[in-house]
């Protein structure tokens, strides 16, 4: 076996001390510091046993730092002179860790692990460190070992020592404080504690991850469900996929499993089905494969036991095989920490976890979820069955009479209640035959709904078994009904035609003094105005397909028209006798006259339609116009009449029972508000009409369209986090709906990504977003998201993709010919990335030409227009911009002139001749930007003054402090006679500060 260099092996620490967290790491970090070992330098071998136990602190393996630890002060206890002051800090330090990875250790003995906390306390005391770790450490032992007693001393006493430098960070201690508070039944006192972590006061390497996943059962139990919600997006998009956070994964999807959203829980456990394998920290598996159980026992008991889950150790396994291996495997480490400790609280605990019950029904998260199958029915019990229970005959007559009386008057509740009658009809001796042929009535209406294709022998045999009992005026109903059937299958115009005069026949021979004569003949007439529309355009279409296609579009006027002018007639004939009819009839116009491109004249017939409705103690039905009249009134420029309208339409919408309508009303509301910049209340709705879309099965359509809505009201309350998540979870949806729209989806997700530091990620959008508009005729949207990439590509260091990306930019905005800013901005990056790698003469020669360049658009004339503020601006930002450039090399001279080691400067030195030139050219372009600045005004007195300030301390560097004095004397002069309030405070201190400096 090769060995490895000095070189190689420090060449591979640093490299795995930035190589993301887990087994890989380790397996590297391992064979480091055999290598390191076996070189016999012990200072090598010391670095690496240090990177080891950091390696594995950060992933699943971290109570495999023991040995290394063990060795590690092995190595201090042999020569503690050799470790260097930061060295033995790191030692100290590191016990914190392996204190906690004894507790979490059930084969290391109980006298073991207290001898390892005796030991904690005596060299912590002997170094002359607080207490304050030691008592943290002792409470989490005292509490796993079950004596709360010691528990209970250890916290006081953790509070009263004095913090220093060996003291967990602020976040870390909350964390624990909290956690400590929750584990005693106060949880409101634990997320008071937390606040600080929660709010992004406190944070470290693992908060708020950690707290954000603690707290949720916390909340849910509190009713602080808004909160819940918030906390798992941005905490599970902080833990996703880091193995050292397991524990809170698991919480996360235990929080799923809890609230309803158990679909999503399963999506959670998918993309961490790697890490459901064994785990060698035996607590972090306790603790993942908690949260993992609760999610598949409430999985079992809603009946999908027999999905598939994942595998574990190579094997396929359904939910319930998988929640029996895991449970079997928990519960034994479970006991085998029991059996270390002498009590049952690691099992009692665990067991309690894992039988928890829901907190919640359903707490909607607003992120895209796929939905469970329905599961299979239970299989027939083996005993003979129970004999359902007779209907009571009072009870069922009056359910029969509620179920009647919301059928006439077209209430949505109405199908459930025939639902519940036809399930008690069911189990009935003896039933009215009235009663039989009402449910199948409620069964063909439902057929005629879906489109099913024996609705119109349903509704024949409907009709037959009316009229057999007499009841003509239900019979006339399904005559009509017969009508629209045939129209929904396609029927021929003229069959269609026929079942309607059937239909108004069989109104207008219902006995004179039938009070539902009138209201049967009114709605024949109103059905034959809507279907002899729809018949006449499919007449037109035909002959339009025959060649008889000229004046198509004046037919089309015509037959608008007619429409109008029958159902003006209908609502004179029948204002004042049938409300609802007239009210549906006026609906029906509103929409005409949209059609007809006339919003002006629908939003008074769609107002009327509304009122009509709600008078006619039908306030359901009002919700349609109202909701359409919001959005023809937002069209209009009219939020508060479209925002009363929609408000109006959501407080009627109560009674209402079709998901999608439910949805559409809030979503309508949602979208004026956060126009109108009511982000929350904005939010709140767009929430439960994605919800609501869910339950329609319109998750990819209206849901999608919800959820955008939901991620751009959360962006304008600045929760880009979870705008991020919601947008993300729903962005395959949102990609196929038109390029226009995926467009604005990629562009927005690549913003929400930019805002939370995640270049690449952001970058990746702002690129896949390009790629849509490649084609275009107008190169400037694929410029505008070729430069947004490029930046973000240089956030992320990723030097020669962004100046691939760049270029591509600068090649599209000079196509566009119009966006010299934009050209100018691009070149400076550039010049930037000439020199980030290493400022050698070359790059800062690329630096200088890029520069130039730059100025070189802005100085030359654009077209006749006015010399532009803005370019002006540009031109002074440029020169500054330069002088930086120069600065940076003159800096890297200077530092090799101080520097022992020749080899960290260039290749090639400057001598004092060249580099007071420079220094020179510097002072030069600064004074011409602030010039430039000083025409601008006081819009750019910030600018102007860092000019100035950099031009007075490199005046000093070429000797002459005096000079750099004067010039920020004079701003300061100049400053004191401006008007009070119009200089930002902080600009007089720093020059007078800068002007004692040089003058001292």
């Amino acid at each position: 076996m090769s060995t490895m260099t000095r070189e190689e092996i420090e060449q591979g620490l640093q490299e795995n001390r930035f190589a993301p967290g887990g087994t890989a790491r380790n397996a590297h970090a391992e064979v480091l510091a055999a290598a390191a070992e076996a070189s016999g330098d012990s200072e090598l071998f010391r670095d690496a046993l240090d990177n080891l136990i950091n390696s594995y602190l950060y992933s699943s393996e971290s109570t495999k730092m023991l040995v290394p630890f063990a060795r590690l002060l092995q190595e201090y206890d042999k020569d503690p002179g050799a470790f260097s002051k930061g060295d033995a800090h790191s030692l100290f330090w590191q016990f914190k860790w392996v204190a906690t990875a004894i507790s979490e250790s059930p084969e290391i003995p109980l006298e073991s692990a207290t001898g390892w906390l005796d030991q904690m306390e005596r060299r912590y005391r002997i170094a002359g460190y607080s207490e304050r770790p030691v008592r943290e450490s002792e409470l989490w032992f005292a509490d796993v070992i079950g004596d709360d007693e010691r528990a209970e001393r250890a916290y006081a006493r953790w509070q009263a020592a004095d913090r220093d430098d060996m003291s967990d960070c602020h976040a870390c201690e909350l964390n624990g404080q909290g956690h400590y508070a929750m584990l005693r039944g106060d949880d409101a006192r634990a997320l008071e504690v937390w606040q600080p972590v929660l709010a992004g006061d406190k944070t470290c390497a693992e908060e708020p991850h950690r707290v954000l996943a603690t707290a949720l059962l916390p909340l849910l139990r509190l009713g602080r469900f808004e909160e819940a919600r918030a906390q798992h997006l941005r905490g599970y998009r902080m833990a996703r996929g880091k193995e050292s956070l397991l524990p809170s994964v698991g919480k996360h999807i235990e929080f799923c499993a809890l609230t309803g959203n158990e679909p999503r829980g399963l999506e959670i456990l998918a993309e961490h089905a790697a890490h459901v394998a064994p785990l060698a920290n035996l607590d972090d598996r306790l603790s993942f494969h908690g949260g993992v159980l609760v999610l598949l026992r409430r999985l079992k008991d809603l009946g999908h036991g027999h999905l598939p889950a994942v595998p574990y150790e190579g094997v396929p396994r359904t939910v319930a095989e998988l929640y029996e291996v895991l449970r079997a495997d928990a519960l034994d480490i479970a006991r085998r920490f029991d059996a270390r400790n002498g009590t049952t609280r690691v099992s009692e605990r665990f067991l309690a976890r894992i039988g928890g019950a829901p907190l919640v029904d359903v707490l909607p998260l607003g992120v895209r979820s796929a939905a469970l199958p329905q599961p299979e029915p239970a299989a027939a019990p083996v005993a003979a069955p129970v004999p359902a229970p007779a209907t009571d005959g009072a009870a069922l007559a009056e359910l029969v009479r509620r179920a009647r009386a919301a059928r006439d008057l077209g209430h949505p509740g109405s199908d459930g209640l025939w639902a519940e009658v036809a399930a008690r009809v069911g189990t009935a001796d003896a039933v009215d035959p009235l009663v039989r042929v009402d449910v199948a009535d409620h069964r063909a209406l439902a057929a005629a709904r879906a489109g099913a294709g024996d609705a119109a022998a349903l509704v024949t045999a409907v009709r037959d078994g009316y009229r057999a009992l007499g009841r003509e005026e239900r019979a006339a109903l399904s005559e009509l009904r017969l009508a629209s059937v045939a129209a929904q299958s396609g029927a021929a115009p003229g069959e269609i035609r026929e079942l309607l005069a059937v239909a108004l026949r069989a109104a207008e021979a219902l006995e004179a003094d039938e009070p539902l004569r009138g209201r049967r003949i009114a709605l024949a007439e109103l059905s034959a105005i809507r279907l002899e529309s729809y018949l006449r355009s499919l007449e037109a279409t035909d002959a339009h397909d025959h060649g008889h296609g000229h004046g198509h579009g004046h037919g089309q006027e015509r037959a608008h028209g007619e429409l109008a002018a029958e159902l003006t007639a209908f609502v004179a004939s029948h204002a004042q006798s049938l409300p609802d009819l007239v009210a549906e009839a006026e609906e029906m116009l509103g929409r005409i006259a949209l059609s007809e491109g006339d919003p002006e004249r629908a939003v008074p017939l769609l107002a009327a339609a509304a009122a009509r409705a709600i008078a006619a103690g039908r306030p359901w039905q009002a919700v349609d116009p109202l909701v359409l009249r919001a959005g023809v009134l937002m069209s209009l420029g009219r939020p508060e009449e479209a925002e009363e309208a929609a408000r109006s339409g959501l407080a009627h919408a109560g009674e209402l029972t079709d998901a999608e309508q439910q949805a559409v009303v809030r979503l309508t509301l949602a979208d004026i508000l956060l126009e109108r910049a009511d982000a929350a209340e904005a939010a709140e709705l767009a929430l439960t009409a994605a919800h609501w879309f869910d339950q329609a099965g319109l998750t990819a359509d209206g849901g999608a369209q919800a959820r955008l809505l939901l991620a751009r009201a959360y962006a304008h309350q600045h929760r880009n986090a979870d705008a991020a998540e919601v947008l993300r979870s729903t962005l395959p949806d949102l990609l196929e709906h038109g390029e226009q729209q995926a467009l604005a989806v990629r562009e927005f997700l690549g913003d929400l990504l930019r805002e939370l530091g995640e270049p690449r990620e952001a970058a990746e959008q702002y690129l896949l977003a390009a790629e849509l508009v490649k084609g275009w005729e107008d190169p400037r949207p694929q410029a505008g998201l070729a430069q947004s990439a490029a930046d973000q590509l240089s956030e992320a260091r990723l030097t020669p993709e962004a100046v691939a990306a760049y270029e591509r930019a600068l090649e599209l905005h000079r196509l566009s010919g119009d966006a010299p800013v934009a050209e100018v901005r691009v070149l400076r990056s550039l010049a930037w990335l000439a020199i980030r790698e290493e400022v050698s003469a070359t790059g800062v020669a690329r630096a200088r030409a890029l520069m130039a360049e730059a100025a070189g658009i802005l100085e030359t004339p654009q077209g006749d227009a006015p010399e532009s503020p803005e370019l002006r601006s540009e031109l002074a930002q440029t020169w500054h911009q330069l002088a930086q450039v120069l600065d940076r090399w003159v800096s890297v001279h200077v530092q090799e002139d101080d520097d022992e080691d020749e080899e960290s400067g260039p290749a090639e030195a400057l001598g004092d001749a060249e580099l007071t030139a420079l220094r020179l050219e510097e002072v030069l372009l600064w004074d011409r930007a602030a010039g430039v600045y000083t025409d601008l005004g006081g819009d750019h007195l910030a600018e102007r003054f860092q000019c100035l300030n950099n031009a007075a301390w490199t005046e000093r560097e070429l000797g002459r402090p005096e000079a750099g004095a004067a010039r920020l004397s004079a701003l300061i002069e100049e400053l004191r006679t401006w008007p009070e309030g119009s200089v930002p405070e902080w600009i007089l201190p720093r020059a007078e500060r800068t002007v004692a400096h040089l003058t001292d």
